[in-house]
């Protein structure tokens, strides 16, 4: 597996050089992120974000993310349009060399938490997810601001999306997913681009939003909605482990036996609901996911792909991005790295 780290960009306050300085650290997860989405990402931009992560002795190996415009998620006539510049980023990713494309396929929201500070015993503080708090937001107030939300959505924006998906339910979505896949993925075999769905996190429906990329019978469909090794998953331990109901490992093996696993989020959450979870730090017994089993499964498919420490804790006084610190997620990669080595060895 090659170990990466996600950045963003110049406006990130962990540089490069301190990314480059964790043991076994060969890549950069990254994306362009002042183009507006739906637009082409321009030549010139692409090159200039590889050359400078080249430039710190690092690859770029993973683009999380291409989003995908709302309007291609609820099938609007602009769709046509929007997914042909989608197609026209990929070709300039792959004439740039950059071959693992992450992205999803997640109504409004991405990656949705309650919490971005609740305080472990340890006096770390971590992301959560409480699906009481859930319960009692109101996506449409304008007054709610959490990590996967747009800020650039105004109120009246917002009302305007939960009108439009008010029309669209799973089996439309999955309509939707389907026309797009089949627009991009022959461009992105035309490129030798491996693009790779990201789960929904969390994996079941929020706010009335359907969401479709949750289990592993879903995972199957999506696959089989275009033949290609091409049309592939990220794997993220921390979105499908939140459903007690996904048993990641196999998900990760049967996937991986396929060859469909082009991309791994490894992360560690600790069950503490039905639908409730909190971020723990990666050691496995700190948290619900045996990560030596996530290793051992990828080590069984012989997986040489892009992994990335996902979410982490923010630890030692550190501040910034919740989720995103450089200690915590420093420490995953090397523990992560100490699994792979001893599952390497174990199997010779």
């Amino acid at each position: 597996m090659k170990m990466t780290f996600r950045w963003y960009g110049k406006e990130d306050p962990i540089s490069l050089e301190y990314i480059r300085q964790i043991p076994g650290m060969k890549g950069i997860v990254s994306a362009i992120y002042d183009v507006p989405v739906g637009e082409v990402w321009p030549m010139e931009k692409i090159t200039a974000l590889k050359e400078e992560v080249e430039a710190a002795g690092l690859e770029l190996s993973v683009i999380e993310s291409v989003p995908v415009h709302e309007d291609i998620k609820l099938g609007k006539p602009s769709r046509d349009r929007l997914i042909e510049n989608y197609c026209q980023t990929l070709r300039n990713l792959g004439k740039a060399g950059i071959k693992t494309v992450c992205y999803n396929f997640m109504p409004v929201f991405d990656w949705t938490r309650s919490q971005l500070d609740y305080r472990l015993e340890d006096g770390s503080t971590c992301l959560i997810y409480d699906e009481e708090d859930i319960a009692k937001m109101n996506p449409l107030s304008g007054e709610l601001s959490l990590p996967g939300w747009d800020s650039s959505y105004t109120k009246e924006d917002m009302k305007q999306l939960f009108d439009d998906y008010a029309e669209v339910d799973e089996e439309q979505l999955w309509e939707n997913l389907t026309y797009f896949i089949n627009k991009v993925i022959p461009v992105a075999e035309e490129e030798d681009v491996l693009m790779a769905i990201h789960p929904d996190d969390p994996p079941w429906n929020i706010f009335g939003l359907p969401r479709i990329i949750t289990t592993k019978e879903n995972l199957e469909r999506f696959i089989n909605l275009y033949d290609s090794k091409s049309n592939g998953l990220t794997m993220c331990s921390g979105s499908l482990g939140a459903d007690r109901n996904n048993d990641f490992v196999d998900m990760l093996k049967y996937f991986g036996d396929k060859g469909r696993v082009h991309f791994v989020h490894a992360r560690n959450v600790k069950l503490i609901g039905d639908k409730s979870f909190q971020e723990s730090a990666h050691l496995s017994e700190k948290g619900s996911i045996d990560m030596y089993e996530v290793v051992k499964a990828m080590h069984s498919f012989g997986y040489e792909g892009p992994i990335r420490p996902d979410h982490g804790r923010m630890i030692w006084g550190e501040t910034g991005k919740p989720g995103y610190g450089l200690y915590d997620r420093a420490l995953g990669a090397t523990y992560l790295n100490g699994l792979y080595e001893a599952v390497c060895k174990s199997n010779k």
